[in-house]
C-alpha cells in the first residue's frame, strides 16, 4: 500500500519500543474499519432527507385540506347568506365562485331549504386531493 512502510517481519513493539499494544495495533494493524464513518454519515444523512420529504408531503396534504376545508366553509356561509338575504336565483352559481376564488372546485352544492345550503368542496394537491364539506344556514334550522 501506498504511505505504509513495508513490512521488515519485526512486529510494531520492536519497531517502536515506546508503544502500547492497543495503540500499536490501531497504527499498524488491521484497516478493515477505515472509512466506516464516512458510510454511516452518508447513512444518515440519506434518512434525513427522507425523513424531510415525507414531512413535506404531510404538510403538503394538511394545506390542501386546510384551504378545502376554508373554501367550503366560506361557499357555505356565502350561500346561505344569498339565501337569507332574498337574492333571486340559484345559491349554488354564488357558492361555485366563492369556492372557485379560493382556489377549490366545487363537488356538491345542497339548497337543504330554510335557507341551509350544504357545500363539498375538492382541492388538488401533491400528494392527491382533499376534500371538505360545510353546513351553512341560520340558527334556527339547527339539527
Amino acid at each position: 500500500m501506498v504511505g505504509r512502510p513495508a513490512s521488515t517481519g519485526r512486529s510494531a513493539r520492536d519497531r517502536w519500543p515506546s508503544c502500547r499494544a492497543s495503540l500499536c495495533t490501531r497504527i499498524v494493524g488491521q484497516r478493515g474499519e477505515e472509512g466506516s464513518g464516512t458510510v454511516l454519515l452518508l447513512a444518515l444523512i440519506a434518512v434525513a432527507l427522507v425523513v424531510a420529504g415525507l414531512l413535506g408531503l404531510l404538510a403538503s396534504a394538511q394545506l390542501a385540506r386546510g384551504r378545502a376545508q376554508t373554501a367550503a366553509d366560506l361557499g357555505a356561509l356565502a350561500g346561505a347568506s344569498g339565501l337569507l338575504a332574498g337574492q333571486p336565483g340559484d345559491p349554488c352559481a354564488t357558492v361555485a365562485e366563492v369556492v372557485r376564488l379560493n382556489r377549490g372546485r366545487l363537488s356538491s352544492c345542497t339548497d337543504a331549504g330554510g335557507g341551509v345550503v350544504t357545500v363539498r368542496v375538492v382541492v388538488a394537491a401533491a400528494t392527491g386531493s382533499a376534500t371538505a364539506s360545510a353546513r351553512a344556514g341560520p340558527a334556527s334550522a339547527r339539527r
